[in-house]
């Protein structure tokens, strides 16, 4: 008796103009991906019927699709409702964002207009595109943020992310962050940590981060971080098969403090220690912050 075949997996790749959706296509088609760019949203059913059609020869499949009006978010709803009922193939969303005045500098170093602004300022464009991309962002499996990113960075960070897709695991990724340098654009969730004892204040303390053994044993020695840490587990380890149920196949979680160098550090660098012990969960930790000062 022949073994069924797995579904194929079809990743759909959108996000802002500027954000880097070519480097994405590129990295997933040097991880095997069958990639087309620029597919118009209402062939993507006919699409998948190729696909399925091929019966396992193709197993991979990025679409990149640039949203240029509000019909093609209409049409992209409709394609993606029939997949759900009509295909096997499963899909994820990758939304690719940056903040506003990364994507003006972009432009204004390429030269190139914005697709919805032709005429004006490209941040007009910008908002508009924004504007017209919430709720599919809000639909997005996954959301990164490349405003900090070098493109190598971001390749890597997509070879993270897919070497592995179909294992049916989810991936938590944990940022600590400075309020005063922004919250990240891409979290899921947001935790405050500023109301811990801050290490600053402690001259001998202030050169280093929370991955220095005396930051991290300062932050952590203290009753009310204890009491923080009990409860923020209690709710990630409740969230996180939540998310996973509703087919997220990665969470972002933000730790914020005032600089980003101590107690956030610190806060998630027990995160990354104590999470992500079953198969199923992987935990990376980024420190997005925490060098910001140094020499």
């Amino acid at each position: 008796m022949e073994e069924s075949k797995a579904a194929a997996k079809l990743v759909i790749i959108t996000g802002m103009s500027g954000a880097g959706k070519t480097i994405a296509v590129q990295s997933l088609e040097d991880l095997g991906f069958f990639c087309v760019d620029n597919l118009p949203p209402v062939l993507i059913p006919k699409f998948a019927e190729l696909i399925e059609q091929s019966h396992g020869k193709i197993g991979k499949v990025a679409l990149v699709i640039d949203l240029r009006g509000r019909e093609f978010f209409t049409a992209l709803q409709e394609s993606l409702r029939s997949i759900k009922e009509d295909y096997t193939l499963t899909y994820e969303i990758l939304f690719l964002d940056a903040t506003d005045s990364t994507l003006v500098q972009r432009y204004k170093e390429s030269r190139r207009r914005h697709p919805l602004a032709p005429n004006d300022a490209p941040l007009e464009g910008i908002l508009l595109e924004r504007k017209l991309l919430e709720e599919l962002k809000g639909h997005a499996s996954q959301v990164i943020d490349t405003s900090a990113l070098k493109p190598a960075q971001l390749k890597q960070k997509i070879a993270s992310r897919f070497t592995n897709m179909g294992s049916g695991g989810i991936s938590i990724n944990v940022i600590s962050f400075g309020f005063k340098y922004g919250i990240p654009i891409d979290a899921d969730l947001i935790f405050d940590v500023r109301f811990l004892p801050n290490p600053h204040y402690v001259e001998t303390l202030r050169p280093n981060t929370g991955q220095d053994a005396d930051v991290y044993d300062y932050v952590m020695k203290w009753n009310e971080t204890q009491e923080f840490l009990t409860k923020l587990l209690d709710m990630l380890h409740f969230l996180v098969p939540q998310y996973k149920k509703e087919g997220k196949s990665q969470v972002v979680v933000g730790i914020g403090c005032t600089g980003g160098k101590h107690r956030s550090v610190a806060i998630a660098e027990y995160l990354g220690k104590v999470m992500g012990n079953s198969e199923t969960e992987i935990v990376r930790v980024n420190h997005r912050d925490a060098e910001r000062d140094r020499p």
